[in-house]
């Protein structure tokens, strides 16, 4: 391939936007599956649990939730280790997807080498810090695609999940 056939930092971060629209389409097909885990751990509808999911506005509280209700004495520990495993198979989807929807882009001069600046404070014992920059390269491009496929074998597991405990779907 000749220089002139390279893909171009504009055609990386071209790809990178599509992968975060697939990013976040798979995430939110899965998040709603904790519709049918509250429906199986609480033992209610899924009307009812559905009410419950969108009344919480994240998915660090609709996940935190799921686990409280796998936790409860009253769940067998089988069961709550299955849903515990699988909540955490979310959590690392979750923090890559919010790395990048909870950030700003910023370009050089030439509107090229696109990186990410972290809009997060992070408090350390004498300081905060902020502003964390990180590259948008080849390298985040890969992570992006690999979380995909993770993700839609966490969807898949679910569903898996749900068919043998029998959880409402």
């Amino acid at each position: 391939m000749s220089a002139a056939d390279a893909p171009t930092m504009a055609d990386e971060f071209q790809t990178f936007l599509a992968l975060m629209g697939r990013l976040n389409y798979t995430w939110t097909n899965t998040e709603s599956l904790l519709i049918h885990m509250i429906a199986g751990l609480a033992d209610v509808t899924k009307e009812v649990a559905t009410v419950i999911f969108l009344t919480l506005n994240t998915s660090r509280a609709r996940i935190d939730l799921v686990e409280r209700l796998a936790k409860l004495d009253a769940q067998k520990p089988d069961l709550r280790e299955e849903v515990l495993s699988l909540t955490r198979d979310m959590h690392k989807t979750l923090k890559l997807k919010n790395k990048y929807n909870h950030c700003i882009y910023s370009f050089d001069n030439e509107g090229r080498n696109a990186s990410t600046i972290l809009m997060r404070i992070s408090d350390q014992k004498h300081k905060i810090e902020y502003g964390k920059s990180s590259p948008i390269n080849a390298r985040e491009i890969t992570l992006v695609r690999e979380t995909i496929q993770k993700t839609q074998t966490l969807n898949k597991s679910l569903w898996e999940f749900f068919k043998q405990r029998k959880f409402p779907v």
